[in-house]
């Protein structure tokens, strides 16, 4: 894997000499006439985000801006895998499987602090699907790409192992399987502070008002905290997930004045319940159900077990107003109730989430069977414009890759892809494991880690300790600091998170509400109690972010 030497923020604007992806001056010059940017990119999701830190590590100026918090919509709202999609092949897209397969381990190397190996039990229904169809769909998606890290699939007696203790005593038979899990949104974080680190402006809570398009450059109004500013851009991407079709439609005008062609999304609605922890186990279990859709059940949090999801066209035009339906909460109760001992019952649920995937319209009846595969669309009749159409988290670091490829062919300057072997920030844990193999496994990897952690802060408490290196990796010593004692993290605004934390966050993550904190930036609120996230709520009203006296407090 390349290695990328990591940038403070007051260097972030600088390039590293002999950096694949830094520039020439004459490149920098020429590409600069009375804009204020090369590629401003509209939404601060997975692909909007991962597009920014393809460019900007290609040495393009690029603005980002976000109308609300980071992933503060889909992409949080997943699943949390990195997988190739394993019913997909039931759907013939062989291309898609194939191509998520690819970027499981690329992306499970590049940041093994939040991405790690899960093995998947599949327990079998005979009246499902037959024991030879799930042999053969297996056997495929083992060897449709390849594997260095990842186990391969076998059959298991359920009987004998341990994923069988919480099934009923009907599953006498199951199939294990590897995928990954992600931590969806510190992913989008991850690659928007890789962005800002390579000289990409970041601007959360910063809707694009208007974009007019003229034969040579955008001029687009952004509206955001402290007030309207104007920014002349060469060329736009357009990955406002499902509000990407809103935005050609209402926000962006071509040279003549009128809205820009587009294509259709389907928006349908993914939700999630979480329960108190099911099984004890580490595996994750695939459950099939009768209407041939398939649901998951994965270990979270420690505590808690995650279900879902479900597929359901999104009723109404406003994605942001998704929310799980008691006839959802039902549905996944019943599926999981199936194949569990112990029925899950609606009064389980301690917590739910939803998202709203932005699929092309395929005319498909079926919201399950539109297909996930994404499409970049571009238009050069003026200033150049790139639309994102779909796609899925497991293959967005491809997806990023292709789009940075097409802005430059449409601005005439190719430069070279560099993502691929490229750690996310705080991925690179060498300074504190020493240099790792091709083949070694990341989740053993980041064992060693929290080892070394402990290690060299023998007075931080082992399970913040642990939290903290799963959240932030080999940036954990910019959240620490200098700390040599609890008392040095400042005060516990609530259990396990302390003020210094806090300030990071404020000042280095973009983090400015305690739902940023609590449900994007960490998971903590599904442990504390409801006077407890109220806490943090004031400890962040109180505590406006100051970026000077902010950055002093935490470096």
């Amino acid at each position: 894997m390349k290695r990328f030497e990591h940038e403070y923020p007051s260097n972030r604007a600088s390039r590293h000499a002999g950096d694949p992806a830094s520039v020439s001056a004459s490149q920098a010059s020429s590409a600069a006439f009375e804009t204020d940017c090369d590629v401003l990119i509209v939404g601060g999701g997975i692909n909007g985000c991962g597009i920014a830190r393809d460019l900007a590590g290609r040495g393009w100026r690029v603005i980002l801006c976000e109308k609300d918090d980071l992933a503060a919509h889909t992409s949080s709202s997943s699943t949390k895998l990195i997988h190739g999609g394993l019913r997909y092949l039931e759907y013939y897209e062989f291309s898609l499987v194939r191509k998520a397969l690819q970027e499981r381990e690329v992306l499970l190397k590049s940041a093994p602090h939040i991405m790690w190996p899960l093995r998947f039990v599949m327990p079998h229904d005979p009246s499902m699907r037959p024991a030879w169809m799930i042999r053969m769909g297996l056997f495929m998606y083992d060897h449709l790409a390849k594997r260095e890290v990842l186990p391969g699939s076998r059959t298991v007696d359920l009987r004998k192992h341990p994923a069988g203790q919480s099934l009923k005593n009907a599953f006498k038979r199951g199939f294990v399987y590897s995928d990954g899990w992600v931590d969806d949104a510190r992913l989008v974080v991850l690659n928007a502070l890789d962005a800002r680190e390579r000289g990409a402006d970041v601007l959360t809570r910063t809707r694009c008002v208007s974009a007019q398009r003229s034969a040579d450059a955008w001029t687009a109004v952004l509206e955001g905290p402290e007030g309207r500013r104007t920014v002349r851009a060469r060329a736009v991407v357009n990955a406002a997930g499902p509000w990407a079709e809103t935005f050609l439609r209402g926000v962006a005008r071509a040279a003549s004045g009128e809205t820009l062609a587009t294509r259709h999304l389907r928006l349908v609605k993914g939700s999630h319940i979480i329960v108190p922890r099911v099984f004890a186990h580490d595996h994750a279990y695939i459950f099939q159900n009768p209407d041939k859709r398939i649901i998951f059940a994965i270990p979270y949090q420690d505590d808690f077990t995650l279900i879902g999801t479900t597929d359901i066209e999104l009723p109404g035009d406003d994605p942001g107003a998704a929310r799980i339906g008691d006839d959802e909460i039902d549905y996944l109760c019943t599926q999981a109730s199936r194949y569990f001992e112990k029925p899950i019952k609606p009064s389980d649920v301690v917590w739910t989430y939803s998202g709203v995937r932005p699929l092309l319209d395929d005319a498909s009846g079926d919201p399950s069977a539109v297909t996930r595969d994404y499409m970049l669309e571009s238009n050069t009749t003026a200033a150049p414009l790139l639309s994102v159409w779909g796609g899925k988290i497991t293959t967005f670091r491809k997806l990023a890759e292709d789009a940075a490829d097409e802005v430059g062919r449409m601005l005439g300057d190719a430069r070279k892809p560099w993502t691929e072997g490229a750690f996310l920030a705080g991925g690179d844990l060498s300074a504190w494991i020493g240099p790792t193999s091709r083949t070694s496994r990341p989740d053993d990897d980041f064992g060693r880690f929290v080892v070394e952690v402990q290690k060299r802060h023998p007075w931080l408490d082992a399970g913040l300790a642990r939290r903290l290196a799963r959240a932030y990796g080999a940036r954990i010593t910019e959240v620490i600091g200098d700390a040599r004692s609890m008392d040095d993290l400042g005060a516990e605004v609530a259990p396990g998170l302390h003020e210094r934390e806090l300030y990071y966050l404020q000042n280095e993550e973009w983090a400015r509400s305690s739902d940023d904190v609590l449900w994007r930036r960490s998971k903590l609120g599904l442990h504390y109690t409801r006077i407890e996230r109220e806490q943090v709520n004031t400890w962040l009203q109180v505590h406006e972010p100051d970026k000077e006296e902010v950055h002093a407090a935490v470096t």
